[in-house]
């Protein structure tokens, strides 16, 4: 178990995300005015805890405290309650309430697509937490079956929305690159995948979204790849599916229509999509049936749609009216009036003034902030591998030594003779005894390149320019094959066996002996027998004499 903070203790985890854990926590005393809900100690809540790289950005930190009010009092029946925030030296953590139950994006895994009338129903409940959010300007942006809890509530499935005010942290410029966006491929809007002004119809698309998938199981456009299904939702229009009834599929055009000021308000999409669902039921009347079929009259767009904060198209800042502007007077186009000087003796400062800039010694105001290059390298740091080309001198895996005695080298003079073509930026050029021509034998240690900033050596005497040696020719093909030279001995072995068998058969009585048939041991025996009468024959003639 792990503390956050003094008043709730983490048990274990429930599931991740792209921007932190969820964990299922007990709070251990009840906690303070700060918090929107007290609870008791003991009570199950969820939280959470959001990556260390959040919380490690300063931006985010600001920007979560600032939101602290606006997520703490959205409160719907739909959305999941923010009870807390926690911030504490690198962790940040909103504590919500504990929702036994699936997620949407799992129970259609689970269980397959809805029935037109049971995503109508769904999907209108979801309007209305987006209504009641956008009337207090949070806009989700990141919208999808995910983010919404199923809990069992009196037998049915209750949907309840979360991870609201995520993606507002999420924007933080340490965070995001100005070409990025914040949401899912699948289930962003065109004008947040261009990059365009985004209001509270971006939620609007997204539970547009949401219905079909609710009833095909799948979302209206897919792809191998993030580039590719956002230009399907940038050029691409939906198909329609067989199952949908003409009342639904005219209010699934008007959610993902391509242009924002076509699409209904959340307020309009949940009161339409209750009127299709009486109208395409099985005990529909004939009004109902009438009244789903003009559902396009109930999709009327919403006049003063909630703005993004932080992006393009947000709400102007506070602007200063003059002193003499009638009450309830506002012109965009007028400048912030200047305050009239206070007073004091002649000479002295005014009251309110420029202080100097603190930052460290030597830094301008128009340079980067600290933060924005440590953010800076780490992206450097990240991105991918440049293969470079390596000199074998450099290489420690191609340094080893060479059964050649080291020969002097060259004079300096004779080489820098040589006219030395240019070489590219970025590459060297290759190095001599790895199949490049004028190459020389590698000494068993390399010579010492002189320091970079080192003075320059003291001139050595000259000495006489030797001539070089010719080039080693190498045969036509270099190429070895593995026991040639056992083959070649065998060969000549063979040739040797086979003219000293000839040389026998010819100089001996050898084919003789085979024509008569004789016997190797008949003919050493008729051998020693002529032998034997010889010597006799030497012995009877010298007693004779």
């Amino acid at each position: 178990m792990r503390p956050v903070g003094s008043k709730y203790l983490l048990e274990e985890p429930l599931g991740r995300g792209a921007t932190g854990t969820v964990w299922r926590a007990r709070q251990r005393e009840t906690a303070g005015a700060e918090a929107a809900v007290p609870g008791q100690p003991g009570e199950t809540v969820a939280i959470k805890v959001l990556k260390e790289e959040l919380a490690s950005d300063p931006d985010i930190v600001m920007r979560f405290l600032r939101e602290r009010s606006v997520l703490l009092r959205l409160t719907h029946p739909n959305i999941v309650r923010v009870r807390d925030l926690v911030v504490e030296g690198d962790l940040l953590a909103l504590v919500m309430d504990l929702v036994d139950g699936p997620d949407l994006h799992r129970y259609l895994r689970e269980n397959g697509p809805f029935t037109p009338v049971a995503a109508a129903l769904m999907t209108a409940q979801i309007a209305d937490a987006l209504a009641a959010s956008h009337a207090d300007g949070v806009v989700h942006r990141d919208l999808k079956p995910a983010n919404v809890l199923l809990q069992q509530y009196e037998g049915r499935m209750h949907p309840m929305l979360t991870d609201f005010g995520i993606a507002r942290l999420a924007d933080s410029p340490g965070l995001t690159r100005t070409h990025e966006f914040v949401g899912t491929p699948a289930y962003v809007a065109p004008e947040s995948a261009e990059g365009r002004p985004q209001t509270s119809a971006v939620d609007v698309y997204g539970a547009g979204i949401l219905l079909y998938e609710l009833v095909t199981g799948r979302p209206p456009f897919s792809g191998g790849s993030a580039l590719e299904v956002l230009h399907q939702h940038l050029s691409a229009e939906p198909r329609r599916p067989s199952t949908v009834p003409d009342p639904l599929w005219t209010v699934m055009e008007r959610c993902l229509s391509k242009n924002p000021d076509e699409r209904p308000s959340a307020e309009n999409l949940a009161r339409g999509l209750r009127v299709v669902a009486e109208g395409v039921g099985v005990h529909a009347n004939s009004a109902q049936i009438a009244a789903a079929e003009g559902v396009g009259a109930l999709l009327a767009p919403d006049p003063a749609p909630a703005a993004v904060p932080g992006v393009p198209g947000a709400a102007d800042p506070t602007q200063v009216l003059p002193t003499n502007a009638p009450h309830g007077a506002y012109d965009p186009n007028a400048a912030t009036s200047v305050l009239p000087h206070t007073g004091g003796p002649a000479g002295a400062a005014d009251p309110t003034a420029v202080l100097p800039n603190t930052g460290p010694q030597g830094q301008q105001p128009d340079q980067p902030h600290p933060w924005q290059n440590q953010l800076r390298a780490a992206r450097d740091r990240n991105e991918q591998t440049q293969v470079q080309y390596l000199d074998p001198d450099d290489d420690p895996l191609r340094r080893r030594p060479q059964r050649q005695v080291a020969r002097p080298q060259q004079p300096r003079q004779a080489q820098q003779g040589r006219p030395q073509q240019p070489q590219p930026r970025g590459r060297q050029q290759p190095h001599a005894g790895y199949g490049y021509p004028d190459q020389q034998p590698q000494q068993y240690a390399p010579q010492r390149q002189p320091q970079r900033y080192a003075p320059p050596p003291a001139a050595e005497p000259q000495r006489p320019a030797r001539e070089p040696r010719a080039p080693r020719q190498r045969s036509a093909n270099p190429m070895k094959v593995p026991g040639l030279g056992c083959l070649k001995g065998c060969l000549f072995t063979i040739v040797i066996l086979v003219v000293a068998s000839w040389l026998v058969w010819e100089l001996t009585p050898l084919h003789t002996w085979v024509g008569q048939g004789r016997g190797y041991w008949a003919q050493l025996s008729d051998w020693a027998g002529q032998v034997g009468d010889w010597i006799k024959q030497l012995d009877t003639s010298g007693g004779g004499n």
